[in-house]
């Protein structure tokens, strides 16, 4: 079988980009997608704003996004890409809408095309702009897109797509653990509904036993690593947990990290479980600034990036200090803190005052007992993810170019 490449726009239906205009946020309607939204071939428009319907129908007379098209961000972080998987119900705003006409191997093959070596490769290569790096529509149009007999595209595809199916149930099951981690928060710290509450007398608002502390009194805090470009590298150093590493409102990022080759000291390391915070943001949303995250055991050696502070517990279990930061709410209540006009700072010393309601020991122990193996099978499902992903992406331009045979 011969392997041929043809222009984007001969592929596809059409190439178009999303709306240039910044239309105005509303409570409610419509999500509106941009580039930061695909990442790691998936659309999450979880904490994408939303815009009016009038706004809406206005973009999507250009640019309708439908079923098995193939969304590419490409303004900035150039390059990630997705299928659209379901009848979706955004619109997109500077992202590259590649139109299958509704054909889910068209969809699928492009998608996996534009995540292989040879097309970031054309890609890398024709990006413009100094500050801001940015692939253009007519060099969008223009892009080689390998093809083959359809036979073979579609064994290829399904290949690939077991692999991708394995990912999207764990990240279900992962989504599933979390909210029951969350509904369990809720039931016995906030409702009060605790093992033992039939027995436990409340008294001014509180169950007995149960008290505010500051901040002070439950963690300390370690300040990240400052660092020039020239200690970053590609290749080599440790790994540096960073910004981008805090997932909007709390959770971890993965596969965000950089590498750092300079010296920080012992307390700037970082272990699997330990807690990290934000302490700047570039959103005036105050997405990042103030949440919280659990540190995976990523296989190397760790530090942490001036923007973020490790936090150490003092006297308390971690499960509980994280559980209360993310699903209690206490993030948002020091989220508010940050100060800035174009970016948001925190200064860790004015959080400690803040008062935390904490109950018994013994109750904050029975509920690690609970969160812990939770965490540990989200922790587990997250690394078989991983293992999927690198075999997929392993395998991917070896059935593309035809070196392995199917």
């Amino acid at each position: 079988m011969t392997y041929e490449y043809i222009r984007a726009e001969d592929y596809c239906d059409s190439v178009r980009d999303g709306t240039h205009d910044t239309p105005k946020p509303t409570d409610h309607g419509y999500k509106l997608v941009t580039g930061k939204h695909v990442k790691n071939g998936q659309i999450d428009p979880t904490d994408a704003y939303y815009i009016s319907e009038k706004d809406y129908k206005k973009i999507n007379e250009r640019s309708l996004v439908e079923q098995w098209d193939v969304l590419m961000s490409m303004i900035g972080t150039v390059g990630e890409v997705a299928v659209v998987k379901d009848n979706p119900d955004y619109a997109i705003k500077n992202v590259a809408l590649f139109k299958c006409g509704g054909s889910e191997l068209k969809g699928k093959w492009l998608s996996y095309y534009l995540q292989s070596p040879i097309a970031k490769g054309h890609m890398n290569g024709n990006q413009k702009g100094s500050s801001q790096q940015f692939l253009s529509l007519k060099q969008l149009r223009d892009l080689p897109v390998i093809v083959t007999g359809e036979s073979l595209m579609q064994r290829i595809v399904d290949i690939l797509s077991a692999y991708d199916n394995l990912i999207e149930n764990n990240q279900k099951q992962i989504k599933l653990l979390e909210e029951a981690a969350q509904r369990l928060y809720k039931e016995w710290f906030v409702d009060f509904r605790f093992p033992g509450y039939e027995d436990t007398p409340i008294v001014d608002g509180t169950p007995e036993g149960w008290s505010y502390k500051p901040l002070s009194d439950l963690f300390s805090f370690v300040r990240g690593k400052s660092y020039t470009s020239k200690e970053l590298s590609d290749t080599s150093g440790v790994l540096m947990v960073n910004l981008k590493n805090i997932r909007a409102f709390g959770g971890y990022n993965r596969n965000a990290e950089k590498r750092f080759t300079g010296k920080y000291k012992d307390e700037q390391a970082l272990n699997p479980g330990d807690l990290v915070m934000g302490v700047t943001d570039m959103t005036q949303e105050r997405r990042l600034v103030g949440h919280t995250a659990i540190v995976p055991d990523l296989g190397e050696p760790m530090t942490l990036s001036m923007d973020l502070i490790k936090l150490v517990p003092l006297g308390i279990q971690k499960s509980f200090l994280y559980s209360s930061l993310y699903y209690g709410g206490y993030s948002f209540k020091i989220s508010p803190l940050a100060n800035g006009v174009n970016v948001l700072h925190l200064k860790p010393e004015a959080i400690m005052n803040l008062q935390m309601l904490v109950p018994t020991e013994e109750l904050i122990d029975t509920y690690g007992k609970v969160f812990d193996p939770i965490q540990a099978r989200i922790e587990l499902l997250q690394k078989q993810i991983d293992a999927a992903v690198e075999s997929r992406d392993r395998l991917l331009p070896k059935l593309m170019n035809g070196e392995i045979e199917v």
